[in-house]
Parts: C-alpha cells; structure tokens; sequence
C-alpha cells in the first residue's frame, strides 16, 4: 500500500487543495515524502454532512454487522503488514517493539468493542410493564441507549496507532453506532493514511454506508475548531494537553447546540510510598520506578511525575538509587521537535524554583529531539505553596516530595489535582494509613494502583483511563476498556409504543436474546 498524500472522504481517497504538510522525522529533523494536501472547508464540511446522513442507517445496522465491521477493520489494519510499522517509527521515532506492541493493542480494542457490540449489554435494555390496575395506572415503558450522533476524533501526539485513526475513541464510537471524523495528528500523516485507508476498505467491505468513516488532514488549529463547530458533530474525542482540550471544550460549549468533549488532558500521577515499603523493598523500588519515568521517554499521559515519602533513612537510600539509575539513562528521542522544546524549556524553568534541589539528570546522549530526564526533591512546603511544580511535564521528568509525618503525606493528596491514575507501595505495616489514604485517592484519580507503576494501560471491560479535572474534561468516562462506549450514547424511553414499533432490544419475545431488566428484575441473556 503506497502513501499517496491523501485524506479519505466517505468512499473517496481525496487530496486537499488547501496547502500542503509533510510529516517530520524526529530522530534526524528531516522531512518525510510524500506532501500531504490540507483539507478546504468545503473537504471538512462534506466529511461532516457525509457522516450526517450516513447517521440513520448506520444505527440501525445489526449488532453482529457492526461487530464484524470493527473485527474487519483490525483485520485490515494487520494486513498492512511492516510498511505501516516502518512508517510509524520514521514518524514518531519510536522502536520498533513498541509500535509492533501498539499495533497488537490497537487490533485487541477493535476486537473487545466487537464482543462489546454482540454482547448488547451496552444497551440497557430496560422494561417496566404496564399496571393498569394501579392508581394512578402507569404506563408501559421501555427504555434503551441510542448512538449520539457523528463523533469528532482528534488523533494524539503520543500513540500513533491506539490513540489515532483507529484507536480507542474512533473504535468506541463506531461500536456505539457513530459515524466517525477523524482529525489526523500532523506528526502522522503517513501512518494515519495507511489506517485510514484500512478503515475505509473495511466500510466498503463489510456494506457500510458512505459516511460512516471519514479522515481529514489540516494544518494550525482552525480546521479541529471548524469540525468542532460543524452542526453535524455531536460529541469529540481528544486526547492531548489541557490547553488544548480546554479550547475544544469552550468552541462545543458556545454552539448553537452544546456537545460534549470528552478530553483526556493533564495527569502527573502521584507515587506514594508508604514507610514499611520503602523499609522493605526501597532499593528495588527504585531502579524500578525510574524505568516506569523514562518509558516512551517519559511521554505517555500514565507517566508518574510526582513521588511522595516520609523524610528520613529510607527515602534517602531510595533517592540515591534513583539517582544512580537514572543517571545510567540515555536521552531518548522524543515525538516531535515542538514536545522536544516543550519539555526543555520546562525543565530549565523548574530549575528556578526556590526550595527544589536537581537530585538527577539522565545522560545527555541521544539523537535528533533527545530529552535528558530529570528527578527533583522538595519538602512538602515547597511543593504546597508552589502550583508550578503540579505542572504536568511532558516527558522525564519527575519531583520527590520529603514530608515530615504521615498527617503531611494525607495533606500532600488532599492537595492534588485530579488524576489519571495514583499508585501506593505499601507492605502490611502500612495497612493503616493506606486505609487513611485510600479514600483521598478515589476523589482524586480513576485508577488506583497498589504495588505497581502506572505506565501500562491494559484495555478491558474494568479499566478506567480517566479522572477528575484536569485528567480530563469529564470524570464520570473513561477513553480506554469497555465502558468508554458510554460516551457516545444517551437513554432513550419509549412508552406504550406499539408492538410492530419497538426496537427489537425492547421487544416481548427479545430476539436479540439480551440480558434485561424487567420490572426491576434482571433477567439473564437467552
């Protein structure tokens, strides 16, 4: 499969008119072949309409059609074979493991969404009979989970493939019943081509109608505020910085009509380790939680940027050993040239602050956008009446925090914002502030780690990749496992509909054979 520099319009392989972008190698600062033509706003508002009116009939798809719809897609997505690896790396300077990884996970989330789809449990269906006899008399009614409407996807700077064209966001909304725009990241281009073509042809394959998929490419942030805008899309995936998600967040909110973003923004995810781990296991800890910092180069939105301890011995002999291991570390490439200035000038001006003392730099050699990472300390005063140092840094970068007491520990969560994930070491010994804490983190993260590192998301039915503000925009979604489907639909009651007229989730004889709640009862799958 050649890249040909295009977009995908519906049905069509089109090239924008509008200018032209090519895609950058971060590793050697040069550009990639071929140019890639940018969307017009006529190029935007057909993708839009042609989502619009593929809306209807794509709902109203068997279960089982659109289930193997999304299988076909991972399907498709693997036979692209090495060409689309081989790009991702070019792209992205990543290695080759990982993206063959990324690849595995992207096809498994297709694939759990497929048996999310046949399973129909995201559709709740739900029947209350009629009581005729009752004063008042009630109703009969039912109700289901409908599909929202065309959803806006803006492709991610860090995960070329799982959270890109046909990721966690595009693949949860095609499993709802959402036509899909996709707004490719611009550090892709080829990748997000070659997936977008796969998508199509599996559209084409499986009798999809045209609209149903459509990827448009667009230089500055004009173009995702204009998808944004368009009166056809009727919820956004984003996953990027906060600043960025906030703006998304403000253009759906001054609509004519509002919709929701669903932005996954700013995590530093908290480290907590507790005093009888740290006693027991500090030395390991260490060498251990520095490989959790600079995985990906520090730039995956699990990476934990903040350790907490109790000042004394312990903490010291796992500084030094964090120290030790991170000064081992090279100086990774990161993914684009614009992260790479980020994160440097984020680092220079977290030097300046009053209080916080460098313990670490990783080694300086690398090549092309190459970031040095960083380990801080402060006490918990310097970090409470300091709001910078909650500053998420994009890469390898993390701050210890030293406090005198557990009370200081439960006041260093208490201040926090909301989080991806927080993560506690803990043995036995420490049952009884980890219970104190416990409590603190459910109102501060959506996923709670004991004895492990944040950085590995696994997509199942129970995983929560979300949080309170700034995690993300919404804390009650998650954009990674099962129930990121919720996303993309709202309940529906239908009350004394006739029979010929319900939707067969809602029918007597439930020929979809789904698990129900009937009269407040649920009854198990046929």
């Amino acid at each position: 499969m050649n890249i040909q520099g295009e977009m995908i319009i519906g049905r069509q392989a089109v090239r924008g008119s509008a200018g032209t972008l090519r895609a950058y190698n971060p590793a050697t600062h040069a550009e990639i072949e071929p140019g890639f033509g940018t969307a017009s706003a006529d190029d935007l508002a057909a993708a839009c309409e042609l989502a619009e009116q593929a809306f209807d009939a794509y709902r109203a798809v068997p279960l089982e059609q659109r289930a193997r719809f999304l299988e076909n897609i991972a399907e498709r997505i693997v036979d692209i074979g090495p060409i689309l690896i081989e790009r991702a790396a070019q792209e992205s300077g990543l290695p080759t493991a990982r993206l063959e990884g990324e690849r595995g996970r992207t096809v498994n989330q297709l694939r759990l969404f497929a048996k999310v789809v046949r399973d129909g449990h995201f559709l709740e269906a739900t029947l209350d009979s009629a009581l005729p006899q009752r004063t008042p008399p009630r109703p009969d009614l039912r109700m289901r989970k409908i599909p929202l409407g065309p959803v806006a996807v803006f492709g991610a700077s860090n995960f070329p493939l799982a959270f890109s064209v046909a990721g966690g966001d595009t693949a949860s909304a095609l499993a709802a019943g959402c036509p899909v725009v996709v707004k490719a990241h611009n550090a892709h281009l080829g990748t997000s081509e070659l997936v977008a073509k796969a998508v199509r042809q599996a559209a084409e394959e499986c009798g999809m109608p045209e609209g149903v998929f459509s990827m448009v490419i667009g230089e500055g942030n004009q173009i995702g505020a204009d998808l944004v805008g368009h009166p056809a899309i009727k919820a956004v995936g984003f996953t990027g910085s906060r600043g960025g998600g906030l703006a998304l967040v403000r253009i759906a909110a001054a609509r004519q009509e509002p919709i929701p973003v669903y932005a996954e923004m700013s995590s530093i995810n908290p480290l907590f380790l507790l005093p009888g781990a740290l006693e027991e296991k500090g030395a390991a800890l260490a060498p251990a939680f520095v490989d959790s910092l600079v995985l990906g180069v520090g730039q995956f939105c699990t990476n934990p940027g903040l350790v907490i301890g109790l000042a004394g011995p312990q903490l010291e002999a796992f500084t030094a050993a964090a120290a030790q291991a991170l000064q081992a570390k090279g100086a990774g490439t990161m993914l684009t040239a614009g992260i790479h200035k980020a994160y440097v000038d984020a680092i220079e001006k977290r030097g300046g602050v009053s209080g916080l003392t460098l313990v670490a730099r990783g080694s300086a050699e690398g090549q092309g956008c190459a970031a040095q990472a960083a380990l801080w300390l402060c006490d918990a005063d310097t970090f409470l009446a300091n709001p910078a140092l909650e500053e998420e840094i994009f890469g390898p970068a993390s701050v210890m925090i030293a406090c005198r007491d557990e009370a200081e520990i439960l006041a260093v969560a208490s201040h926090l914002e909301g989080q991806l994930t927080a993560t506690v070491h803990a043995t036995r010994a420490d049952l009884g502030i980890a219970g104190s804490l416990l409590p603190i983190l459910e109102r501060k993260a959506g996923r709670i780690l004991f004895n492990g590192f944040p950085t590995g998301v696994e997509v199942s039915h129970a995983m929560v990749h979300g949080g309170p503000f700034p995690a993300t925009s919404d804390s009650r979604t998650t954009s990674v496992g099962a129930t990121a489907i919720e996303r993309f639909l709202r309940p529906v009651c239908y009350q004394d509909l006739p029979a010929e007229l319900l939707p067969e989730a809602l029918r007597d004889d439930n020929p979809l054979g789904l698990a129900r709640v009937v009269d407040g009862v649920l009854r198990p799958a046929a």
